[in-house]
């Protein structure tokens, strides 16, 4: 039977949440509870207050259904992810097959960048409306185009189809590149959680035409490995242990292609061709150990990477825009990284073509 909050408008939720954040900074405190330290972090009073009021709520972290699963995934973002970004025009694709939504900023001048963009979900859950907004922010924010691939699903589609249409929605953009009014020696790929998975092993088997550069937000890059991050924070800060099976489970139920580097990008022998990355992690995120590792062995390996390390956030803070401020603020510093990224990649190739 679903419960009182369930049946109330998104709408009306979204409200309550950003009336609550609004309340003076102690009665958010009492609201949220006891400072929470956990590994020599302390979870950030706002990621706190968000936690506490999901349990509140009556969230269940339990997953019966990918069906159900979707659902709740819609629900929660549209509780968070805030008022609709504005001034980027927007429209439909179909890729060769994959369904796409293109984000163009207002006034952006032809020959613009690229951002081919995967979203989150355990390659279970997530579409195009899900991480809608966060496109139009980072279109908005950074200047750049967005396309956002709308990847199959698992069980339906288990791996490698998330993989495949990852790779095919980046040759697509390569390879209409006049028809995007893009330059198609400027595109980046990026993603979320399984979304960042993808867009690393999409650079990872890229062909001739190759990203020069990488967003990774809390990537998922070894599904061999239980490290200590996953003990320590697989209960109680909104990403779980049992979650993470649950979606292994359903995208590649098969171990033995766990190890495959398609899956597991952590584990291929030679990471050396991959572009410039900047890698975010959750402190409080289970799969915090695993991107931090995948970010050391690109540096081991002569990739020029930026880790960064959100000690007071947890997994899946991308998508929240609309409550609180230390959310967007990590998003707005990825976003910055983005921009250095691609000015670094002209500068580069500005010294190439006049040597």
């Amino acid at each position: 039977m679903p419960n009182l909050v369930d049946s109330l408008p998104p709408g009306v939720l979204a409200g309550a949440l950003r009336f609550v954040f609004g309340l003076p900074a102690p009665l958010r405190r009492l609201i949220a509870g006891r400072p929470i330290t956990l590994d020599g972090q302390r979870l950030h009073p706002e990621a706190q207050l968000l936690l506490r009021l999901q349990r509140l709520g009556g969230d269940d972290p339990r997953t019966t259904t990918p069906a159900a699963d979707r659902i709740a995934m819609s629900r929660t973002n549209a509780l968070v992810a805030g008022p609709v970004v504005g001034n980027v025009a927007v429209r439909a694709l179909d890729l060769d097959g994959v369904r796409a939504r293109f984000y163009t900023p207002r006034g952006l001048p032809e020959g613009s960048p690229l951002l081919v963009f995967y979203h989150g979900g355990g390659w279970v859950s997530g579409d195009l409306d899900s991480h809608d907004n966060l496109c139009r922010y980072l279109a908005a924010e950074a200047g750049v185009r967005v396309l956002s691939a709308d990847y199959r699903l698992a069980p339906e589609h288990p791996f490698p189809a998330a993989a495949d249409d990852a790779r095919t929605a980046f040759e697509w953009a390569v390879a209409n590149a006049s028809a995007l009014r893009i330059d198609p020696t400027r595109i980046a790929l990026g993603g979320d959680s399984a979304g960042g998975n993808l867009a690393a092993v999409t650079a990872l088997h890229a062909g001739v035409a190759k990203p020069v550069f990488l967003l990774l937000f809390y990537p998922a890059v070894d599904a061999t490995v239980r490290r200590r991050s996953r003990e320590l924070f697989g209960a109680g800060f909104f990403l779980t242990d049992g979650k993470m099976d649950w979606f292994l489970d359903h995208y590649a139920p098969s171990p033995e292609v766990h190890a495959d580097p398609r899956l597991s990008v952590l584990l291929a022998e030679d990471l050396s061709g991959l572009p410039p990355t900047y890698l975010a992690t959750a402190g409080f995120d289970p799969l915090r150990d695993e991107g931090e590792a995948f970010a050391a062995k690109l540096a081991e390996q002569g990739v020029p990477v930026v880790l960064r390390r959100h000690e007071g956030l947890f997994h899946g803070y991308a998508n929240i825009l609309g409550v609180g401020t230390v959310f967007r603020e990590a998003v707005a510093e990825a976003v910055g990284a983005l921009r250095t990224g691609i000015a670094l990649a002209n500068a580069r190739q500005d010294v190439a073509e006049t040597a």
